[in-house]
């Protein structure tokens, strides 16, 4: 795992190049490079950090020149193996053993070809010397980030999009509309950027810039076919062995010449991946985390840790505890750092730390359940949505007055959160709405209105831009089953979007590789060859995966509710962070430059202090919008590290 940088065409490119790169130190502490190369009246620069993974010596240092091609790649190849084997009968001949050196040699001899046949997680750039084209491609899935910038034929990529701010010298512009965006979502979609003339490159995707200044785009890899070619499979009845194809991703995602451990939080998804690694690394550590006792009682939190000690014990794994009482104001501008755009889930924190506390034990690589809940229906949004059609039969007189009850509860009082109330009204504010809507309002912060009435009166016209997106991306699809539908929206936009993309930042930062063994288009290709009425049964979701957990999991770990990889954020709020959410309200960047409404914010602090509705979650998120907004618009902010 590393990071990646360079420039096509740009006005002092070396120096830029070096700059991108010198960003993006953390991602790669144990090596750095770069290439150059003439260009017609031009040049193309890729620079690289190394994080040494597989092939610890300098045959796998980058970028990788050899026989006319350049390249710089972010990622690691988990059917290398069987590449290798496949070039090397084909009279190919490595120096080493990286899996930079197959990839070098699939492009030379199959091009953009070899991306469908790539399974792994990547960025990459590569330069061919003879034909003067530079190619970026990134993964089917979207793990692995890559920002770009094109300016005329002139084009910088990188990594992070903090080394793209960095060496523009505070000029890119901010995007209202991202921003927008992520108040929705408490992220930024993937189809968006923060920054209005930077862009990513979109997964399952390559861009090609070309000698004569043409620039081409290509799609190698889309969801929405694998969703459709799933749906087939179920009609056919050709139900996949879904056990054997996550064990066989787990196996693979374990190749390394380093070390690799687990995050392990007890819950299904963790706890089945980390049972399947023991397997194949005896005594694999693991690291799991708690928060201190008065936040996990205010919260209400289910003890997590005595479901990951059954685990551990159980299979022989070495468990590593991490209590997280972090000094959250010092942690929070320097997670809005790392993160690159603003993301409001402060589970970004737990895995910084978690990822920190690794990397000190000298762990550089750990597996993690992400991507488990998106596929097969795991999380509370998916029950309840079903739960909502369910309701939704229900006498609408008896319906009102159980909303009227409802809406009277406190959510907390001075002493403690009541979860449950919290719960019940979240569900009453979509159940009664249609489909696309009711499952956007079950995952998102604020209905129209509420966002209308938060945000500058100017931004209208962009809260629909954004809701029609939110549409049309649910309604891309031919898909006759409900349950996959809402797992199809969130592969494509939750997955992407806000949880691979903060579990890249936040481990990088802390110079730690996190592999994602859900996240594998084996898997995502299994998933959605399971109909929804095997993943929710009853009022179980993710049950077709507990099904296949129960080979090797105890019923206890695989059926026990689920938990939440988050934070106290009541707690925090009401304590840590109260004189942060004043200072916001009162003389924030983003009130003081009109783009949010001091009125509006006053209301959601005031009703949330008064117990009545819980809005810790918006305020957490205005907070970390906020530290961004500042860093992104002081121009220096975002040269520094944090």
């Amino acid at each position: 795992m590393c990071g990646i940088a360079g420039t096509y065409r740009w006005p002092d490119g070396k120096v830029v190049t070096d700059r991108l790169t010198d960003v993006l130190a953390h991602r790669g502490p144990d090596g750095a490079g770069r290439y150059s190369h003439s260009l017609g009246d031009g040049e193309v620069h890729l620079g690289h950090r190394r994080l040494a993974i597989i092939d610890l010596s300098g045959t796998g240092a980058q970028p990788m020149v050899s026989d006319g091609l350049a390249l710089t790649y972010n990622g690691e190849l988990y059917n290398a193996p069987e590449l290798r084997t496949e070039l090397a009968s084909a009279g190919v001949r490595f120096r080493g053993t990286s899996d930079t050196e197959v990839l070098l040699e699939a492009w030379r001899r199959w091009g953009t070809d070899c991306l469908p046949r790539l399974r792994g997680m990547f960025a990459f750039a590569v330069f061919d010397e003879r034909t003067g084209e530079l190619v970026l491609a990134r993964d089917q899935l979207g793990i692995k980030p890559l920002f770009l910038l094109r300016r005329g034929t002139g084009l910088m990529f990188a990594s992070e999009l903090k080394a793209l701010a960095a060496v523009t010298d505070g000029s890119l512009e901010v995007d209202h509309a991202a921003l927008v965006a992520s108040l929705l979502y408490y992220w930024v979609p993937d189809s968006r950027c923060a920054f209005r003339e930077a862009e990513k490159l979109p997964p399952g995707s390559w861009l090609r810039c070309r000698a004569d200044g043409r620039v081409e785009r290509g799609t190698y890899w889309n969801l929405r076919d694998i969703a459709h070619e799933g749906r087939e499979l179920a009609r056919a009845g050709e139900q996949p062995d879904l056990g054997a194809v996550v064990e066989e991703s787990t196996r693979r995602h374990m190749l390394s010449d380093v070390p690799v451990a687990t995050f392990l939080s007890g819950g299904l998804d963790s706890s089945y991946l980390t049972a399947l690694a023991a397997r194949h690394q005896p005594g694999i550590s693991a690291y799991t985390i708690g928060f201190r006792a008065e936040d996990t009682k205010f919260e209400a939190m289910p003890d997590d840790l005595r479901y990951a000690r059954q685990v551990a014990e159980r299979y022989g794994v070495d468990l590593h505890e991490i209590e997280i009482a972090p000094q959250v104001t010092d942690l929070l501008p320097r997670m809005t750092h790392h993160l690159d755009e603003p993301i409001g889930d402060p589970a970004a924190i737990n895995t910084y730390l978690i990822c920190s506390a690794a990397r000190e034990a000298g762990v550089k690589v750990m597996l993690s359940g992400m991507g488990a809940d998106e596929l097969f229906a795991g999380y509370r949004k998916h029950l309840a949505n079903v739960l909502a059609l369910r309701y939704q039969r229900v006498p609408r007189p008896l319906r009102r007055g159980l909303s009227r009850t409802v809406d009277r509860l406190p959510v907390a009082t001075s002493r403690r959160g009541y979860r449950s109330v919290r719960f019940a009204k979240r569900f009453l504010s979509f159940a009664d709405l249609p489909e696309e809507t009711a499952f956007r309002r079950s995952y998102t912060m604020y209905d129209r209105g509420e966002l209308l009435a938060l945000i500058d009166p100017d931004l209208a016209g962009t809260v629909d831009d954004v809701l029609t997106e939110h549409a049309d991306t649910y309604q891309d699809n031919d898909l006759d089953d409900f349950v996959n539908r809402m797992c199809l929206t969130d592969a494509r936009m939750f997955l992407p979007g806000l949880n691979l993309a903060y579990t890249d930042r936040s481990s990088m930062a802390a110079s730690t590789e996190v592999r994602v063994p859900y996240v594998d288009v084996e898997v995502v290709k299994a998933a959605f060859a399971v109909p929804g009425d095997r993943k929710i049964v009853g009022r179980q979701g993710k049950v077709v995966l507990k099904e296949a957990a129960t080979s090797i999991l105890p019923r206890e770990i695989a059926y026990r509710p689920k938990g939440l990889f988050s934070a106290p954020l009541r707690a925090w709020m009401s304590r840590d962070l109260a004189p942060l959410v004043r200072e916001v309200v009162n003389d924030g960047v983003l009130v003081n430059s009109g783009f949010l409404r001091r009125d509006a914010l006053a209301r959601l602090v005031a009703e949330d202090a008064s117990g009545q509705r819980d809005f810790s979650k918006h305020l957490w998120h205005v907070l970390t919008l906020e530290y961004w907004y500042r860093g992104a618009t002081s121009g220096s902010g975002w040269s520094q590290s944090v």
